[in-house]
């Protein structure tokens, strides 16, 4: 559990903290690098001074002849005259040593304890070599040099020449010094243009929350995305996507609010107007029958309108992710249909189901079955308010679920034998509110908007042609195309 743990992320934050970190963790590499590299840089100006003075030494070394032994015989020499004596002396930082091995291995000239080349190291004549080794508890540089003599058996004689580390410590702190020090003044300032960028390189975000506050609340019009930088305006445009949804809804929320006023005003006047009658003086029974019954007949008509705008919001306000189970859409249409049955039989209608039986192939879909039921409903209450019917000529109401087992093609059908639905209103009746002109059937107008929503909630498709083309009355046929299953839940 972190201790400092912030609720919410700072984008500036996180963006300065991931561009600073590497700047703050890279400096002192930096610095270790440049140590290193003065460190080099101090050694080689006065390692090529100690090579000089080996080899300047070198040449000091010789073979006094002997003339019993001859040319290859006689006592190896070493003749160190006074100035190059003084001049090997002469340093004011750092002490110089110097020593000179015969070839047996013996002290000829210089500082006995300086210590010798390692043993497994192999001699090679001329080549100077330079090694780092310690005298009397000193790092001291030493630069070393094997000489060829003419003596039998080539041996090799040794000179070295070392001194203490002083002026090499100086001169690297010197070059550490200007090279550090610069550091010191630009890590700061590179933090402070770091952060004035990162500030001015998200002012544009800062402009955006601005306009958005500035807007009034019913100000739901799309965002300039063409003023925000590149990164952000896939952001902006899911916004602007929001704001357009948000705005279709309020629309359809204000026009159902208008409708559903508007519709709701006629039955309530007229109950108010049928109790203003039934209240009046000298009414007679009979009078006071038919406001009663008219009452009723209003009152059912308002509770009617009352639960279809009720199923047309629930329809409208479910949402994509409706709650959907395997459902089968034959056994719900029968359900339906016993269901409304009495109500058919009051109007004379023959009502009846002709389709797939439940249960059987290809008659199952994923839906809300709620909803479904609902959309039955409206399909068969709306045959049967337009549908005319006597008892001489009674009027004929069929429900069916076709369903194509190869295809998975699942259908639902109600036609009805009344006297359809002219080309030219087809799509008006779809509208909410909307009655065709001369019908003179109770109803909300919402029945089939409510069959639009739901259908579309379920990716279905809505059709209405004529039943019975060529035929007066032509009857109407919706049909209710739902989208292929991969599979049979059944």
């Amino acid at each position: 559990m972190k201790i400092f743990q912030r609720e919410q992320r700072s984008l500036f934050g996180e963006i300065l903290d991931w561009m600073l970190t590497p700047l703050l963790l890279l400096w002192p590499v930096s610095l270790a690098l440049t140590w290193l590299v003065a460190q080099g840089l101090a050694n080689k100006p006065f390692d090529r001074a100690l090579e000089y003075n080996a080899h300047a030494l070198a040449q000091l070394v010789s073979v006094q002849k002997d003339g019993e032994k001859g040319e290859k015989g006689g006592e190896v020499q070493f003749n160190l005259p006074q100035p190059a004596s003084e001049i090997l002396r002469a340093d004011d930082s750092d002490i110089v040593y110097y020593q000179v091995m015969g070839p047996g291995g013996e002290f000829l000239s210089g500082e006995r304890e300086l210590p010798e080349p390692p043993a497994d190291e192999t001699p090679m004549s001329g080549e100077v070599r330079l090694r780092d080794a310690e005298l009397r508890g000193v790092e001291i540089r030493v630069a070393y040099i094997w000489v060829r003599l003419p003596l039998q058996g080539s041996p090799l004689a040794l000179v070295q020449v070392a001194e203490t580390r002083e002026k090499r410590s100086v001169l690297a702190t010197e070059i550490i010094k200007g090279v550090m020090l610069p550091q010191f003044v630009i890590l700061p300032l590179a933090v402070l243009l770091v952060w004035l960028a990162l500030a001015r390189g998200i002012q544009p975000l800062n402009q955006l929350e601005q306009r958005i506050r500035a807007r009034s609340p019913d100000d739901l019009s799309p965002l300039d995305d063409h003023a925000v930088p590149l990164e952000v305006a896939p952001l902006v445009s899911s916004v602007n996507d929001l704001l357009t949804r948000l705005n279709e809804s309020l629309a359809t929320q204000k026009r159902f609010l208008a409708d559903a006023a508007h519709q709701l005003k006629t039955p309530l006047a007229g109950l108010r107007m049928q109790a203003d009658l039934a209240q009046r003086e000298g009414t007679s029974t009979e009078e006071l029958k038919r406001s009663l019954q008219q009452i009723g007949r209003s009152s059912i008509r308002a509770t009617h309108t009352v639960n279809q705008l009720l199923a047309l919001a629930r329809a409208e306000g479910s949402g994509v992710g409706i709650a959907r189970q395997p459902c089968d859409l034959a056994e719900l249409a029968i359900e339906v249909v016993r269901d409304s049955v009495p109500r058919a039989l009051d109007k004379h209608i023959d009502l009846g189901y002709d389709g797939a039986d439940p249960g059987s192939p290809g008659v199952w879909l994923d839906g809300n079955p709620t909803l479904l039921k609902e959309l039955v409903r409206n399909l068969v209450d709306n045959a049967i308010n337009y549908t005319p019917s006597t008892p001489d000529k009674p009027g004929v109401v069929t429900a069916r679920v076709l369903a194509d087992t190869f295809g998975h093609v699942l259908m639902l059908q109600v036609e009805d034998s009344g006297p359809g639905v002219p080309e030219a209103e087809r799509e008006l009746v779809f509208q909410p509110f909307y009655r065709a002109l001369g019908s003179e059937a109770d109803g909300s107008g919402l029945g089939l908007p409510i069959v639009m929503e739901i259908a579309a909630k379920h990716g279905a498709e809505v059709l209405l042609e004529d039943a019975h083309p060529g035929q007066q009355p032509p009857g109407a046929r919706f049909s209710v195309r739902f989208p292929a299953r991969t599979e049979d839940a059944g």
